[in-house]
């Protein structure tokens, strides 16, 4: 029985080289152009002009704009990843003048946070993590290609340029130390060091990791499904997704070293001894020097290379399977995409370029549907990851055809992009929903409303330590271990060193983007707020709701820590009780509170014991829906 159903199954499973999809399959509107439309009104943005139709159709009227102190914390959440100062709201609710939106909009571009704030989405499309994974889950270091992440987004580098830094930085014709950490985007795939592993058996998984995260980052497209056969939907074969792993069989995993002087220096004293030593016929002596050189290890980032002798092309595995080797194929692109232009060398670089090149229908598509999902909570395209033919309909097509058309016009300026983004109507709507709208659009997918939804799981914690005057600013570096629960004496998972020494002084109350991020068992409260292990590439983040995120809110160390530093921030302000509460209500959340709220809580303040009260007072504000969630 079980043979009859596998035969039914892979009837079509090829047995050494794949057949090419039937051409029925290429219209797919993904695997088309953009075609950007014209705007139906010319009294509104564009954005807002390819919104109001179906708003209208549905009976639905849009919300007005959101109240200035709504406005800003929710562009500075969005833009920064960091609540407003209450210096900054009370500027912003103050000015008079009509650009006084669009000029807050610009300073917030030019924050030295927006680039930490972005490079989270990136971080996770990268697979980005200061460990090997796996079971020994040993500690690597990244943090050079963090960094030069986030520095490439505050530069608002082209995303074409950007991309091709990413794949292919080592072999750009300008190459330099930069862009070298820039190609360490395809060094963030685990690595398994086991005892008994296959290392051949191994890397042939990392350069499938690379095909797969590629097309998934870069094309929204599963090519994945292809591992072991044609794709069931979309118009890929396995020899397509082949071809594409075949780009990464020239590559080699090597590392950039930065040592410092004083180890180049002993460097140069040792190899001058051993080169004496060895004339001089002193064998052991050498031996013994080379043994103090190989001890000076240098700061170092992974990276890749290209190999001198490795040829673009790999055996396509017979149903998947390591071992079933099938025919050998080169480097190529699907047919049913745009063409390969026959000047693109077959690496690489030539694969960056063909994916940058204006005829892909799908580049700028997924990365401003990205841009969309982030700042409303959804994107147009619901399946980020998956622009096939079995993606949900796009909620507004000819409005992500605009959008990408924009993003190419604008020459590929993500900071551009997101600015026309928030300056449409749709963005400043408030978002209180009526039942009627609740009804027709439960959803909010015809954006009648403004969006609102749980912030990130790193934001969550940066919202606590801004709020409570703890928040460290210093930027970049080796990764940090903020406050957790001491899990010194946890048993360990598999072979992996779970022991968590807190850093001391302020690199404890670093952004979360600095935290050491270990895959097997990722920082606690990121965890339990929806962030990935990073293993895989992750598109879309999960958003739940959950009994364990109240109680990382009430007692974890580090939001404990900020709530006593927000009690302390309210006990020793002048003036009465009253001002003291307004003051961390304000401070948590951005917003004066109701007389009924500051009465609920000064009721609290009395039923509290005098040595925890203001600190308990913070832990509840600090945990309010209005701290937590994006307005």
């Amino acid at each position: 029985m079980l043979a009859a159903v596998l035969s039914i199954v892979f009837a079509a499973a090829p047995q050494g080289a794949a057949q090419d999809p039937t051409p029925a399959k290429s219209v797919h509107w993904a695997y088309r152009a953009p075609v950007r439309p014209q705007p139906p009104r010319s009294d509104l943005a564009p954005i807002d002009a390819l919104l109001q139709p179906k708003m209208e159709r549905a009976g639905l009227a849009p919300r007005p704009p959101a109240d200035r102190r709504t406005l800003i914390r929710r562009l500075a959440l969005d833009l920064t990843g960091l609540p407003p100062t209450l210096n900054e709201i009370a500027a912003f609710v103050e000015d008079p003048a009509s650009d006084a939106y669009e000029r807050l909009v610009d300073r917030m571009l030019a924050s030295p946070h927006y680039g930490e704030r972005w490079a989270q989405m990136w971080l996770d499309l990268a697979r980005y993590g200061d460990t090997d994974g796996f079971n020994f889950d040993s500690p690597r270091s990244m943090w050079r290609w963090r960094d030069e992440v986030i520095d490439a987004l505050d530069r608002d580098q082209p995303y074409d340029r950007f991309t091709l830094e990413q794949l292919a930085g080592d072999l750009l014709p300008d190459a330099d130390e930069r862009t070298r950490i820039a190609s360490g985007f395809h060094r963030n795939t685990m690595f398994n060091n086991e005892g008994g592993v296959d290392p051949d058996e191994a890397r042939w998984e990392r350069m499938l990791d690379r095909a797969s995260t590629t097309a998934t980052v870069w094309l929204g497209s599963t090519f994945h499904c292809a591992q072991c056969h044609d794709h069931k939907y979309d118009p890929i074969s396995q020899s397509d997704y082949y071809g594409l792993v075949a780009f990464f069989a020239t590559q080699e995993e090597t590392k950039l070293e930065f040592p410092t002087e004083a180890q180049r220096k002993q460097r140069a004293e040792l190899q001058r001894q051993i080169a004496d030593l060895t004339a001089n016929g002193d064998a052991a002596g050498a031996a013994q020097k080379k043994k103090q050189l190989d001890a000076i290890v240098p700061d170092s980032t992974l990276v890749l290379a290209e190999s001198p002798t490795q040829r673009p092309e790999v055996q396509l595995r017979i149903r998947g399977s390591y071992d079933a080797r099938g025919d050998w194929i080169a480097a190529h692109t699907p047919k049913a995409l745009h063409p390969w232009p026959a000047e693109l060398p077959r690496n690489r670089l030539g694969l960056a370029r063909w994916l940058t090149a204006p005829d892909n229908p799908l580049f700028a598509r997924v990365h401003v549907n990205r841009l969309w999902g982030a700042l409303f909570g959804r994107p147009l395209v619901a399946t980020p990851e998956d622009f096939g033919t079995q993606a949900p309909a796009c909620d507004h097509p000819e409005l992500l055809d605009w959008l990408a058309t924009e993003f190419a016009r604008l020459g590929f300026s993500q900071k551009a992009m997101l600015r026309t983004i928030v300056l449409s109507d749709a963005y400043r709507r408030d978002s209180a929903a009526t039942p009627d709208a609740l009804q027709i659009d439960p959803d909010n997918r015809l954006l009648a409303r403004g969006a609102r939804f749980r912030l990130p799981a790193e934001t969550v914690r940066d919202v606590w330590l801004a709020a409570s005057g703890l928040l460290s600013n210093q930027r970049g570096g080796p990764p940090v271990r903020p406050l957790q629960a001491d899990t010194s004496g946890s048993v360990a998972i598999n072979k992996a060193d779970l022991s968590w020494q807190p850093s001391q002084g302020a690199d404890r109350w670093r952004r979360g983007i600095y935290t050491f991020w270990r895959r097997t068992a990722p920082f606690v409260q990121f965890a339990v707020f929806d962030a990935p292990s990073r293993e895989v590439c992750t598109v879309q983040r999960q958003r739940t709701n959950t009994p364990l995120q109240a109680l990382v809110g009430l007692n974890d160390p580090t939001a404990w820590a900020a709530a006593q530093a927000l009690g302390q921030r309210m006990a020793t302000h002048d003036g009465t009780d009253a001002a003291r509460l307004a003051l961390g209500y304000a401070l948590a959340t951005g917003r004066e509170p109701e007389p009924a709220q500051l009465a609920r809580l000064e009721q609290a303040l009395l039923a509290e014991s005098p040595e925890l009260r203001w600190s308990l007072i913070a832990n509840v504000l600090l945990n309010l829906d209005a701290t937590l969630t994006r307005p």
